[in-house]
């Protein structure tokens, strides 16, 4: 019997063994030499000036709000077709959330964000889904024009470009290193932008507000990333163009092979946007003759381990739902994802045979 196949795998190589026995035998692994050169590759390999690294991409968002001055009284406008790490974040910032809908690429839709930007906006937060970057030229745009931040989710889409740009420049850019994502260190996280003094701000609000032993110049956290993280997330940066290739192939692969199945519709790739394919996302449509669950079921007989990223809208949770700061707006588009949307593997550890098995299963599953 084949083994399962999994929606994920972590890959541990000789160069991150060695970077990490380095840091281990130089008896600094907290915040050094380590952060410092993942923070400068980072910020070269996406176009900006400053990259400053943070222990989660949920700490990235957190800070990001709160060094562009975000906070009560302020609305930040995002998605609600999202991890609820978006929604924390700007709770924990002391604003409050609107959401405008989707388009049906699962990325923010502007005029749905346009239409609700008031007197109270601070900020967009459009979230590069799955790997996708959202029509950032758009939001640029749009922000241009009514005097808003940007802050973009890109905790799953390192690499991917905009017409050339890349997702994190365009205004402040929040990445995760969480042990799934394209690069990763099993928790941590990186802040990018052009900004000198947002920059500034953020490397006081993650260092307890100092910039010299003892004197603290603002109310600041413990942000901080470890020299030992760093020395897992160094090596992969460096195969971060391999990696998004591999799973590029792989999504190409997949779409090929599943696309004559009735029921379903495949990801697609608008003009000027490059995937990077964190996850290969399908919807199982009502002319499916199994629902989305159904197919699930069906795949992980068959020994295929598909995710539903997600099943919930992110207000829609108990402990979001009657919240005083978050405000429930209509987005039907999203609310018809979360019954439709299933992720299939499509991570670089797959090969070839793992692609074909995959792709019998879930045309088995549907006809």
């Amino acid at each position: 019997m084949n083994a399962p196949i999994p929606i994920s795998a972590v890959a541990i190589g000789p160069d991150e063994e060695a970077l990490v026995l380095e840091v281990l035998r130089s008896g600094r692994l907290t915040q050094g030499p380590k952060v410092e050169q993942l923070e400068q590759r980072f910020a070269a390999a996406h176009d900006v000036e400053h990259a400053v690294a943070v222990n989660s991409g949920t700490t990235a968002l957190v800070a990001a709000l709160q060094a562009l001055g975000i906070g009560p009284g302020d609305e930040v406008i995002t998605s609600p077709f999202t991890f609820v790490a978006t929604l924390n974040a700007i709770l924990e910032s002391g604003a409050t959330a609107r959401f405008a809908d989707v388009t049906e690429d699962f990325c923010l839709d502007v005029e749905c964000a346009r239409a609700l930007v008031g007197e109270r906006t601070r900020a967009v937060l459009p979230v590069h889904l799955y790997g996708l970057p959202a029509d950032m030229p758009r939001f640029d745009e749009l922000a241009r024009e009514r005097g808003l931040s940007i802050v973009e989710d890109a905790a799953q889409a390192h690499g991917a470009r905009v017409d050339g740009r890349s997702v994190g420049s365009f205004g402040v850019g929040c990445f995760s290193f969480y042990a799934t994502k394209n690069v990763m260190c099993a928790e941590g996280g990186m802040i990018t932008t052009a900004d000198a003094d947002v920059a500034d701000r953020l490397r006081l609000l993650r260092n307890h507000g100092m910039r010299v032993p003892y004197r603290y110049e603002v109310p600041g956290h413990n942000y901080r990333l470890t020299d030992l993280q760093a020395a897992i997330a160094l090596p992969q940066l460096g195969r971060l163009q391999a990696i998004n290739d591999a799973r590029r192939a792989h999504a190409a692969h997949l779409s090929e092979g599943l696309r004559s199945v009735p029921g379903l519709r495949l990801p697609s790739v608008p003009t000027g946007r490059e995937h990077v394919f964190h996850q290969y996302t399908v919807r199982v449509t009502a002319d499916a003759p199994v629902d989305r669950d159904g197919v699930v079921a069906g795949l992980a007989q068959r020994g295929i381990r598909a995710g539903v990223y997600y099943p919930t809208l992110v207000h829609d949770h108990p402990g979001h739902r009657d919240h005083p700061r978050v405000v429930v707006d209509e987005t039907p588009v999203a609310a018809q994802m979360t019954t439709e949307v299933v992720s299939l593997p499509v991570h670089p550890q797959l090969s070839r045979s793992d692609l074909d098995r995959i792709v019998a299963a879930v045309t088995e599953v549907l006809r």
